[in-house]
Formats: structure tokens, sequence, C-alpha cells
């Protein structure tokens, strides 16, 4: 493998003087965050880690066991959590929800999150809380940043910048000051790189740049009361392998106010209250980022312009009725409107002169409450309900279908309804043991890329037809820490009624002249499996550890294998650390994966046939100058391996690449990375 460059990056820290090293300089993470608590990993993004993940929220999420990511190119690729892809998991910004405008996902949300401007990551697996908003079955990522009254005062600064293989470069700007009763914050982020290559040394259609600029102001009178506005924008433009177009715009513009009061000492002991406006451009070309080459399709230079309003409003209050209870009850809702213009020939007709043409609107209100009941000492109930009101408008009067438009079936109609969500979970202390049982179930309404942008098997809009998706899950587990032994274990079961399935290339014509349509369609499902970590401290300087994640599923209604999952996978790290010196390194294991539906998915991708398993072995370093530096450096995928991960998007013609079946992972890749503090 050919490398473009390899050089240093350093981080700036202006911070506290008195903060210790092991809180600002820590490990590499390898293998994986471990669970916090039942069904919840927290993860610091600004931390180093290998393999070093793209500068997107899919990237970060895919170092915790559970995750996947669908492959496009070098950045923003649809996560995937056990399996399950799009809104059945919740992903919220500082509280915020946000969506993306592709009708072919080339921007799902974790493509608006640059993870290093937030301070904690926090998953919560499976459909165990009702705080978060609807339909999380799947799971919730929270993207949160802190605010430590304690130590606002004066000026601070955190900064960075990462150059490595393939163009790498990534910088990061964190300055705060203020006194304890008031802040003010900005972070800037920038992160780009060319295309990378394989392991054969194949060039990826897969360049990127992405930026964002992040603004707040605060008032903490006190400890427990904060109020907030905060601003947003940021862009980006990334090459994609896996079609015939390019992301060039990547526009996101966001404000926000939230205020919180904790520890009222009463039966109202805390409020939040939040506003936010996100707003999406995108625009996708096939010239831009590439060579143009004329085809049957786009014989021009085309341009699409979708983009998204979305606003919202949440509001919570907790009450304390007992010393051993608390409930928190509130309400959210969300308004937001797509549009879209486009080009097919953007020399004659620019698509900026063209009028935006609303093709769907959503609203959604949730009433919720989630409430904690000791029961003993050792032992908890965690309980909630929810219900959500949604309301749907096709706004489309002509659809696509093939290379022709016709006539929309569903015109103007819409649709109203009433979905609830639950759970319970008993979580019980025995001894060093904690381990947990719950039940849950969650109502998910289709989202725009279900119900305004494909068909039915019938019809062409399936806006009047696809059903409400309705999941119960079993979620059990354990986790255990005493002496040098830490570690957790989780498992699930889930039946699906109504699941939402994608399918590609279903044939609307005749053999003599096919009409290629993608439709969705209601069937029954099944998945189970689990994750499971370890943490061994041989010794006070050396730690091995690891992490295992299973699931399985099939379409009950077609007798199938139920289509983009990802297969057995397992982690295997060894750390050596004196505080000074450290050498880390990861073995990633992924089995074959056989259980494949063809053409035959969710609205991220589609199955396109069985994968052989792999493994990738990386190394990484790091020297502490006592409390105020930190070089580190490593290699991923150190044998220069040539592979791709089972829920890659399938590979494209692009002019001047090797097509490839699947979109290929990067090949050796070395990078260094230098952290100052004082």
């Amino acid at each position: 493998m050919k490398l473009k460059m390899i050089a240093a990056s350093v981080v700036l820290a202006l911070s506290n003087p008195a903060l210790a090293a092991d809180e600002a300089l820590d490990e590499v993470v390898v293998t994986a965050p471990q669970s916090s608590a039942p069904l919840t990993v927290k993860t610091d993004p600004k931390k180093p880690r290998q393999p070093v993940p793209a500068h997107d929220g899919a990237d970060y999420l895919k170092t915790i066991p559970g995750f996947s990511v669908i492959r496009k190119g070098g950045t923003d690729g649809d996560p995937v959590l056990r399996g399950m892809a799009g809104s059945r998991l919740n992903i919220l910004l500082d509280g915020e929800n946000i969506l993306g405008g592709c009708g072919m996902r080339m921007d799902p949300p974790t493509a608006y999150v640059f993870p290093a401007a937030y301070d904690s990551i926090t998953v919560l697996k499976g459909p165990q809380t009702v705080l978060y908003g609807p339909g999380n079955s799947a799971g919730t990522v929270l993207f949160e940043r802190n605010i430590d009254r304690a130590q606002q005062s004066g000026i601070h600064a955190d900064g960075s910048l990462m150059l490595g293989s393939y163009g790498r470069n990534d910088q990061m700007l964190d300055v705060k000051g203020g006194s304890q009763d008031h802040y003010v914050q900005g972070i800037y982020t920038r992160s780009d790189a060319n295309d990378y290559q394989d392991g054969n040394g194949a060039a990826v259609h897969s360049a990127y740049t992405r930026w964002s600029a992040n603004a707040a102001l605060g008032w903490t009178p006190s400890d427990d009361i904060r109020l907030e506005l905060s601003a947003a924008k940021s862009d980006g433009k990334a090459a994609y392998a896996d079609r015939a177009m390019d992301g060039a715009k990547f526009a996101r513009d966001n404000l926000g106010l939230k205020f919180d009061k904790r520890n009222m000492g009463g039966l109202l002991d805390g409020v939040e209250a939040q506003l936010y406006h996100n707003y999406i451009d995108h625009v996708m070309d096939n010239y831009s980022l590439r060579t143009f080459a004329a085809s049957m399709m786009m014989p021009n230079p085309a341009v699409s312009n979708p983009d998204r309003t979305t606003d919202g409003a949440r509001a919570v209050v907790t009450l304390v009725p007992g010393d051993a209870m608390q409930l928190k009850l509130g309400m959210d809702h969300q308004v937001n409107k797509h549009t879209l213009r486009s080009t097919m020939n953007q020399n004659m007709t620019p698509y900026e002169s063209k009028t935006r043409v609303q093709d769907a609107a959503f609203r959604n209100s949730g009433v919720f409450g989630e409430l904690s009941v000791g029961v003993s000492d050792t032992s908890r109930v965690v309980g909630g309900l929810r219900a959500d009101n949604w309301h749907a408008e096709d706004s489309r009067s002509m659809v696509m279908r093939g290379m022709t438009t016709v006539m929309n079936p569903s015109a103007n109609h819409t649709r109203s309804t009433t979905l609830s969500s639950g759970f319970v979970r008993h979580e019980q202390e025995i001894g060093a043991h904690t381990v947990y049982a719950g039940l849950g179930m969650t109502q998910r309404f289709p989202d725009y890329w279900e119900l305004i942008n494909k068909e039915s098997a019938t019809s062409a809009s399936v806006f009047d037809t696809l059903s409400p998706e309705k999941t119960t899950q079993i979620d059990v587990g354990m986790s255990y820490a005493a002496g040098d032994w830490s570690g957790s274990v989780s498992g699930f079961y889930s039946k699906v009624s109504d699941f939402i399935l994608i399918e590609s290339n279903v044939n609307k014509g005749t053999a003599m002249m096919p009409v290629m349509v993608s439709i969705a369609r209601n069937i029954s499902a099944t998945t189970y499996g689990g994750e499971a970590g370890v943490v061994w401290h041989m010794i006070d300087t050396v730690k091995l550890d690891g992490t295992l994640s299973y699931v399985r599923g099939s379409n009950d209604t077609d007798s199938l294998a139920l289509a983009q999952l990802p297969p057995l996978e397992a982690r295997l790290g060894a750390t050596f650390d004196n505080r000074t010196w450290s050498v880390g390194g990861l073995l990633r294991v992924v089995a074959a994966q056989d259980r494949v539906a063809v053409n035959q998915g969710n609205i991220a991708g589609q199955d396109i046939g069985a994968t052989a398993g792999f493994a990738v072995f990386s190394l990484n370093g790091a020297y502490r100058l006592g409390k105020t530096a930190q070089l580190s450096a490593g290699v991923d995928n150190l044998f220069d391996r040539s592979y791709a991960e089972h829920l890659s998007r399938a590979g494209s013609m692009v002019s001047g690449f090797t097509q490839t079946s699947r979109v290929n992972e990067m090949g050796r890749n070395i990078w260094v990375k230098a952290n100052v503090a004082f």
C-alpha cells in the first residue's frame, strides 16, 4: 500500500493546572468501552482510539459492541445496532433530533455529527427507555456536551490536530471562558481526507472534507441552574464509491435554547425545558467530486437538492415521591418538512434557479413517564409508558417509476394515528454482580424513507397502506466488577410484527420491458443475540480485554433469513501501561455470513450476497511526558488486509476507479498523535 501522508498530530489543552494526568491523558481505546450500567455504554469521543475512525458519528459508534456501519465511502456511513438501522435507532445531539434529507440515505443523522465537539456518547440499548423520543426499537444514542460550573471560571482551551495516511487531517479547537455565573464556549472542528486505498492497493472513491462551528452562551447562577443559548453551523462534501452521485453539500444550521434546574429538594426536584431548530440543506451531483461520465440514466450533469427543517420542543419534570422513588414526566413535540428541487441538466437549467417543492411533512407529539423505584438496598424496578400522536402528509403530485414519472395515487393524502410504547425492568445486585431483566414494547411510525420514498407491491405509493412497526423485546444481562476482573454480558430476544422490509430490484414491468423499483412492505420478523465484554488486569501494568457480539434473525413471513444482519464479531486487546509508556494491540475477527436475503433489507441497504470472514490486526503505543504531554502512534490493519464488511454497500462504477462488489475497507493506515495539557 502506498502511504500518501504520515505526520504527527498535536493536541493542545490549556486547562486547569491541577488536572490529573489520568484525567486528561488516557489510554488508547482498542476494543470497546465497557457497559457502565444495565444496557448502557458510555464513551469519551475525544480519547484516541484504534482503529482511527472517520470524523463522523457512525464510525465512532462502530467501536461499541453490537454496532456496525454500512460503508458507502470514507465517511457518512449508516450506523446499525443489533442489525437495526434507520429510525429504529434514535440519534440525539444535546437532546435535539436531526434528520437528513437525501432520499437514498446519503446523509443519515450521524453525517451531521462531529464527535470531537462532544464530551460523551451514551448508548441505551433496546426499547428500555421512553425519555428520548418514539420508535427506539434498537436503542438510543446521546451525543452530549458537559458543563462543569466549578471549572468554568477563567479561560480554558482544548485543541487538536491530526495528520495521517491518505491525507487525513483533523483539527479541533474548543475554547471556554467565563465566571461561575456565566460562560461562553466556541468549538470548531474540521476533518479532511483523500481517497484511501484498500489492501490490494486499489484506490477507493472516498475523499471528504467536513467542518463544524458551535457556540454557546450560558448563565449558571448556582450549581443546579443552567440557561443556555446555542448555535451551530456545519458543512462538508464527500465522495461515494457506492452510487452515481456524490455529496457536494451537507449544510446544517442550528439554534437551541435549554433550561435546567435540578436538586430542588422537594416533591418537584427538577425541571428541564428545551427548544431547537435544525435546517439541513443537502446537494448531490455527478460531476463536482468525480470525472463526469454520461450514462443512460444521467446523460448530463445532474443535481438533486433536498432540504429538511426540523423544529422541536421538550419539557420534563422530575418528581421524588419518596426516598427511593424518582418519576420523570414530560412531553415532546417535533415538526419536520422536506422539500426537493433538482435538475437533470445543470448546464441548461441550474438547480439554483428552480423552486423548492414540498414532498412531505411530519408531526409528532408525545407524552411520557418513567418511574424508578428502589425495592430494597440492592434492587430496583424501572418502568415507563409513552404515547405519541403522529400526523403525516404526502405532498407529491407525481412519483418516479423507473425512468418515468406517474401520477401519485396518494397525492395530498394525510395519515394520523396514536402509538404507544412501554417497558419494565428489574435490576438486582448480588455481591459484585448486577443482573437485570426487562420487557419492552414500542410502536414505530414509518419514516420518510419508508413512507414517501418507496412504492408498495401493487401501487406507485405505499403511503396509505404501510403499517406502523410493533416490537416486543426481552433484554437480560449481567455486569461484574471485582478484583482484577470486570465484564458484562447482555442478550435480547425480539418479535416484530409489521416489520418494515425494503425490497429492491422488484420488476413492475414485463420480462421484455422491465421496470425495476424498490418497495416497502410489512412482514413478521424475529431477532435475537447479544454482546459480551471482559477485562482482566493481569498485573498493574498489563490488561487483557475482549468483546463479542452476535445477532441472528428470520423473516418469518417469507421463511428467509432477515436481511442486513452483521456476522459474529470478536475483538481481543492487550495493553501494557505503566503510566509513562503504553503499548497495545487489537485483533478483530469477523466470521463469515451466509444467512442472506438478496435484495432485501432496510432504508440504508439491501443484502448483496454471502461474505467470507476476515481478521485484522492493529498496533498502538503512547508515551506520557509527566502530566503535560502524551505522544501516541498506531498502525491500523497492520498486514494490509483487503476486505469488506458484510453490511457494506455494493461498489459502483466510478470513472478512474476499479469497481468492486462491495466498498472495501481501508488498507494499512499509520497515524501519530501528540497530546499536551497545561
